[in-house]
């Protein structure tokens, strides 16, 4: 009897701490987990990543003077509805966004995008057995 592809995906659990790392290099390698290719049986079809958790999400740095430069858009739809916030400005209120967007931009823009973020749980501290908190889009 044939088993079914989903079936067949071995998930496992990944921790990341950010912990002093820079946002691009942490971003890069969640991403490649999320996606599945850090495994052998890579298929860019198939969505065979893994779960990613990461702690000490306030901690995490960029180089370089990008934290009083580096900007982020969002855009309400309305005209002149477009509002602006530097990354040190974001830190304070929310880190976790940081991160997810950066993640959100190195996945691959198709159908599968949304089923790997999923898997994707950003914690501010260090407790992430109680509470896993998934960060969702504005």
């Amino acid at each position: 009897m044939a088993q079914n592809k989903r079936t067949m995906i071995d998930r496992k659990y990944h921790l990341f701490d950010a912990k002093g790392k820079v946002l691009g290099r942490l971003s890069t390698e969640i991403a490649r987990v999320l996606m599945g290719k850090n495994k052998v049986g890579y298929a860019p079809h198939i969505d065979g990543g893994d779960f990613v958790i990461i702690i000490n999400s306030d901690t995490v740095t960029v180089t370089g003077s990008k934290d009083k430069k580096k900007m982020y858009h969002r855009f309400s739809g309305y005209p002149g509805g477009i509002t602006s916030i530097n990354f040190e400005d974001q830190m304070k209120k929310d880190s976790r966004k940081i991160i997810w967007q950066a993640v959100y931009n190195m996945l691959p823009k198709n159908a599968l995008r949304g089923k790997m973020l999923r898997r994707l749980h950003i914690n501010k501290g260090s407790d992430h057995q109680e509470k896993i908190i998934h960060v969702t889009h504005e």
